[in-house]
């Protein structure tokens, strides 16, 4: 009996299929996602391709808010420095590239098709039992190891279940905020988890300000003998509203990037911070001398303060006002009671620049997403305030890691009549959209559609229909 070298036949296999085109990757991925919460295949993956992620260095960002903007903050400033960033994103809002940036600019097509070939191909001759969230991380790996990126910024998605990018072993381990939505007791296991990334050789980093939380961090991070690096510095502000919006994120942002700076990055092999934001150079240390001031002069260099003040956000639907709508629209994909009160906290400082003639409310959510009390409170104050309108809808099941059912509009249509809010509930986001447009069809009208990321792609999707026609 003639035996097979299966590691032969494998290979020829994989030569015969022939790649998969871009859309088919993104059929693959839509229908392999999976709710399995353990870090065996990423690890499986990893060494597939000889470790990749041990080459990179990396830092996660995780918590209930803010992740996003933290990371690209830390980008902006990074790349001020002429460093190359990484940043992995999750999840995306319309497509599967979003995920992935080097230096603000995403990946394209052509790359995004061959790194997830490769990767599922591995994964399917290994026969490893990979899940979509878990071959989007190992092209992130591939990606950022492949363009010898300084710094791979890594989103944690999942706040109360492991991500396959805990499995990395981080340089930087920052939290933004821990916000329980409905169960205080969830916070221990969001602990437990944010922390599997940590080594000694680590620096955790929080711009969480609540002391319980801040303590059980604490004793967390001295158990795996890493380094505590509390607290954060305090910044230059954002330029208005956006200092009080994201104020938290940038100051962590910022004491990322000097984490990494002074920590990890070779500067004698990459040639690069000649004059640095984050370190200011001998002579400009406290008072500076006459010389540096003279040198200032004459070379004009900007200034952390200056940076600050300049720095915008361009990350879409994370408080996204889009001006040129008529009416105005407010884009947030605020999930949880914590980043919904901050989009409450930005649309009442928008307003006391610019004074709105209608203001409605859309609001689109995930079964069992809030509790239905705080909810209902939080609401009931908008409404207050504003004498605005709310319209409660259902959502459509996205795919990927944040597939979840719909809320039961009525039902909570329902709860707010009770709590005496002009609320109504429509069928679809389409037929709520239509009839506030036509209530407030004017340029000094503001509609606030907000909830989930899904009831946000739906606008997105409408809006495009709408350009096409």
């Amino acid at each position: 009996m003639v035996q097979i070298d299966t590691k032969v036949q494998n290979k020829k296999n994989s030569l015969l299929q022939s790649p998969r085109t871009y859309n088919e990757i993104i059929h693959y991925l839509d229908t392999h996602w999976s709710n399995t919460t353990n870090l065996v295949a990423i690890n499986q993956l990893d060494e597939s391709f000889d470790f990749p992620s041990k080459k990179l260095d990396i830092a996660i960002v995780s918590g209930t808010s803010g992740k996003s903007t933290t990371i690209h903050y830390t980008c902006k400033l990074l790349q001020e420095e002429g460093l190359k960033v990484g940043a992995f994103y999750t999840p995306h809002i319309t497509l599967y590239n979003e995920r992935f940036t080097i230096n603000n600019e995403q990946i394209s097509n052509k790359n995004f098709t061959e790194l997830a070939n490769k990767v599922i191909q591995t994964a399917e001759d290994k026969k490893i039992a990979a899940s979509s969230k878990d071959i989007l991380t190992m092209m992130a790996f591939l990606f950022f190891k492949d363009n010898n990126v300084n710094l791979a910024l890594f989103e944690n998605s999942e706040t109360y279940s492991l991500d396959p990018v805990l499995y990395a072993d981080a340089k930087i381990v920052a939290v933004t905020r821990i916000v329980a939505n409905t169960n205080q007791d969830d916070i221990h296991a969001a602990f437990n988890n944010i922390m599997t990334p940590l080594t000694p050789k680590t620096y955790f980093v929080s711009a969480d300000q609540n002391k319980q939380n801040l303590h059980i961090m604490h004793q967390m991070v001295e158990s795996k003998g890493s380094n505590w690096s509390m607290p954060i510095r305090k910044l230059a502000p954002l330029a208005y509203p956006f200092e009080q919006l994201h104020g938290r994120c940038a100051a962590l942002a910022e004491r990322i990037a000097h984490i990494f700076s002074d920590n990890f990055l070779h500067k004698d092999k990459t040639g690069v911070i000649n004059v640095s934001l984050l370190n200011k150079p001998k002579g400009l240390r406290g008072r500076p001398t006459l010389e540096a001031k003279k040198a200032s002069e004459v070379y004009p260099k900007k200034s952390l303060e200056k940076f600050w003040t300049e720095a915008k956000t361009t990350l879409p639907v994370r408080f996204q006002f889009i001006e040129d709508a008529k009416p105005l629209i407010l884009l947030d994909s605020a999930d949880n009671i914590d980043a919904l009160n901050n989009v409450f906290l930005g649309f009442r400082l928008l307003s006391y620049k610019q004074q709105f003639k209608g203001i409605s409310l859309i609001l689109g959510c995930y079964q069992n997403q809030f509790d239905d009390e705080e909810f209902i409170k939080q609401i009931r104050y908008f409404v207050k305030k504003t004498s605005g309108t709310v319209a409660f809808c259902p959502i459509q099941q996205n795919v990927g890691e944040k597939s979840k059912a719909s809320w039961d509009a009525q039902k909570i249509a329902h709860l707010a009549k009770a709590a005496k809010i002009k609320a109504k509930a429509y069928k679809n986001f389409t037929e709520a959209f239509t009839a506030l447009k036509a209530a407030h069809d004017d340029r000094n009208s503001l509609i606030i559609i907000t909830g989930s990321q899904s009831i946000v792609n739906e606008y997105l999707i409408n809006k495009e229909k709408a350009a096409n026609l």
